[in-house]
């Protein structure tokens, strides 16, 4: 059996340097490495969502606080395991996860959480923004794994879309009524 040898070619990315490194996984090489950058980029957003979330944990206020509180604490610890699989799908398919939090904020697609939100209502509207901009990028990139023939890929964003359109659900169900 041939030795597999272990090279990487950096570049430039949108997300900083970017390495790949030799596998045995049989995906075109072409497809890997449009996988890579889509899941970088999936994976700068659904982090910033995460701390987003973690941002209205920390500080909501007002007579729905405790529900909320731990609301949003469930919701961030759903995405840090969606963030853990992105960038674990990443490094199989050769790649360079773009994993911290520098790198995500610069890479985010999402827009800034207000600083400026405290009322429990207000951060329910600001999150659900971001969750429905998350949700309509996963379904996206579903259809752009599924088209380039990476299913596995695309299935891991059809689990993300299904729990990001959950979540969306909570939480405009606070302000439908």
């Amino acid at each position: 059996m041939a030795k597999l040898e272990m090279k990487t070619k950096r570049s430039s990315s949108r997300n900083g340097a970017s390495a790949t490194f030799d596998t045995r996984n049989d995906l075109p090489a072409e497809v890997r490495s449009q996988m890579i950058a889509l899941l970088n980029q999936q994976l700068a957003d659904t982090f910033d969502l995460m701390s987003q979330t973690k941002q209205a944990h920390w500080n909501v206020k007002g007579p729905q606080f405790i529900a909320l509180h731990e609301m949003f604490d469930d919701f961030a610890e759903g995405l840090e395991g969606y963030v853990d699989e992105i960038a674990e799908r990443i490094t199989a398919l050769g790649g360079y996860a773009a994993g911290t939090v520098r790198m995500a904020a610069k890479a985010s697609t999402l827009p800034d959480y207000p600083t400026d939100v405290i009322a429990g209502m207000d951060h329910i509207r600001a999150l659900a923004e971001r969750y429905a901009a998350l949700a309509a990028s996963t379904r996206k990139a579903i259809d752009v794994a599924d088209e380039a023939g990476d299913l596995d890929t695309a299935d891991l964003f059809t689990e993300v879309s299904r729990d990001l359109d959950k979540w969306l659900w909570f939480l405009e169900a606070h302000v439908q009524a």
